[in-house]
């Protein structure tokens, strides 16, 4: 192998390395160092701390794997003291698709090392993560999520970490993950008894200040760059409307019959409108985007790496670390608003010395972006005219819609089981009338007797409440069509206003009581009112413990003082 314009003259061989391990770099076919692999390894062999800076694609991951492998090799296995797994290395990662990047290159290089290895991660596999995880194994890889969760189960223990690796750091900040990291870190032997690296495209002060908090006096190592983008990626921005950016998308896709490409979108609602129009439209695509299932996630990421889908649609979750070998082309369809993505994003073409290209859409919403990213980036984007042949034709109706995406079935789940728990529609009406009515509605409603007391006359009116918790609107509707006959002539329908209002609300009100106009009936039984009294109360207090108030649908007529409920005359 002949040393490349992104490598150095350093060969792998030169250093006392195990011989293990320059077989299996022979067999993943290194044998130059690119620059931070040269940087890197002099310092971690001798037990120094580092942190690395770097450009995407430059072998950060195979810089840490060597020293990893090479710290744990040159120390005998220490003796533990406890049934539980003890891993020797823990290698962290912000997201489940690089933490299983990076298992596949531990796998490679160090197979002929006998290390055992194994990956953790949230979404799926949870069983059989555990039981690989508590089989033991020398060199840990996760997320930190389930890291923490198998942790407090007491699956495994840090007490033998010998080397840590953080990738990626700025991104476990961006997720929120840096309490979790803190508290891994805790849990380990110090600073002094263990070798630490930390890795990322872009260091910022919070990720050094993590650095020096728990690391043993790192060296920084930046590999400067004449630029912050990889040199071989042509970058270049179309001027486009809103609604220029599917039919220009698709224009640009048609005219690389041979590309390999991710599309980059800001959110997740977005990816799912960009898939639809892609596949109705007659070009094969995939999303790659938090909801997602994770064994699909993974199976998507495969068949684009092996070129069976050419197009990815993902959001920022593919933005980092991920290396997807011959990426041809990289478009930005919203700009990023965070300007480290827009590094990492174009990061993905262009890997290993290869060449790529980044397009991006400066659009009504997102233009105010680049400003910023020329800022940042320290040059100015060229922008292209756009082509009006680029501009396809689209048909409105050709979208495809996903049949079940993940974030639909939760919807419907957080829906299902809310339904489960509320209660059913009630409605309260006098016993003589529950008696001679057919039951209303089976499993949705029933009747229960309730009284209200009138001061001006000794007859009672039988109140009609209906609590509109979960509502079935065909029912709702049967009802009220059908009122005289269910519920008995002798009672009205109530308010009918409030009826519709009710139902243009489809049963989120509140409890509302509702009254009828006097009946005249033969007094009941000392028994029957005994019995009819005992069960208003027991409403009663059930009513005052479920809302303090009374509203204004359900207030009693001011006029009518408060009496002690007498039996009905």
């Amino acid at each position: 192998m002949t040393a490349a314009t992104h490598l150095t003259s350093i060969r792998f061989d030169t250093f006392a390395l195990d011989a293990r391990i320059l077989a299996g770099l022979n067999d993943a076919g290194f044998v130059y160092c690119t620059p931070i692999q040269a940087e890197i390894l002099p310092l971690a062999f001798a037990g120094q701390d580092v942190a690395g800076q770097a450009q995407t694609g430059t072998g950060k991951t195979a810089a840490f794997l060597v020293a990893l492998m090479q710290h744990l090799l040159s120390r005998p296995r220490a003796l533990a003291d406890t049934e539980r797994c003890r891993p020797r290395a823990l290698v962290m990662a912000p997201t489940r698709e690089l933490a299983v990047q990076i298992h596949k290159d531990t796998q490679l290089l160090a197979g002929r090392t006998g290390l055992r290895s194994t990956v953790v991660f949230g979404g799926t596999g949870y069983q059989q993560q555990r039981e690989a995880l508590a089989a033991g194994v020398d060199i840990l890889i996760g997320t930190p999520g389930r890291l923490i969760d198998y942790y407090k189960q007491q699956v495994f223990d840090l007490k033998g970490i010998e080397v840590v690796v953080l990738d990626e750091a700025d991104r476990m900040f961006d997720l929120g993950f840096i309490k979790d990291i803190r508290y891994l870190f805790r849990q380990m032997p110090p600073p002094e008894q263990r070798l630490g690296m930390l890795f990322s495209a872009t260091l910022s002060y919070r990720v050094t200040e993590l650095a020096y908090e728990h690391m043993n006096q790192p060296r920084l190592i930046k590999i400067e760059a004449e630029q912050v983008t990889a040199e071989n990626v042509r970058q270049v921005c179309y001027l486009t409307a809103n609604d220029e950016k599917i039919p220009l998308l698709i224009g640009l896709i048609r005219s690389w019959p041979e590309g390999r490409v991710i599309v980059f979108v800001n959110t997740k609602r977005e990816a799912d409108r960009v898939w639809g129009h892609l596949q109705g439209n007659g070009i094969e695509a995939a999303v790659l985007s938090g909801d997602v299932p994770q064994p699909k996630r993974l199976r998507l990421l495969r068949e684009f790496t092996q070129g069976r889908v050419p197009v990815l649609v993902a959001t920022d979750v593919a933005a980092r670390g991920l290396h997807i070998p011959d990426v041809t082309h990289v478009v930005n369809y919203d700009l990023p608003e965070d300007l480290e993505d827009y590094v990492h994003r174009i990061g993905r073409t262009a890997r290993a010395g290869a060449s790529g290209d980044a397009v991006s859409f400066v659009c009504e919403t997102y233009a105010f972006c680049l400003p910023d990213i020329e800022q940042y980036i320290g040059s100015k984007i060229p922008i292209a005219p756009l082509d009006p042949a680029l501009l396809v034709p689209i048909d409105p109706h050709s979208r495809r819609r996903p049949e079940h995406s993940e974030a639909t079935e939760r919807l419907q789940g957080r829906r299902e089981r809310k339904i489960r728990k509320e209660p059913p529609v009630q409605a309260i009406v006098s016993p003589a009338t529950a008696e001679d009515s057919p039951t209303v509605g089976a499993e949705e409603a029933t009747v229960t007797p309730q009284v209200a007391p009138n001061s001006e006359t000794a007859s009672r009116r039988p109140v009609v409440q209906w609590r509109f918790r979960t509502l079935d609107e065909h029912f709702f509707d049967q009802l009220v069509d059908e009122w005289p006959e269910r519920i008995g002539p002798e009672i009205e329908i109530p308010d009918m206003p409030l009826i519709r209002r009710i139902r243009r609300t489809r049963g989120q009100l509140e409890p509302s009581a509702l009254t009828s106009p006097p009946l005249t009936s033969a007094p009941p039984t000392d028994s029957a009112a005994a019995s009819i009294s005992s069960e208003t109360r027991a409403s009663k207090r059930r009513r005052r413990r479920r809302r303090p108030g009374v509203e204004s649908g359900s207030a009693r007529s001011e006029s009518a003082p408060r009496q002690t409920p007498e039996p009905i005359s």
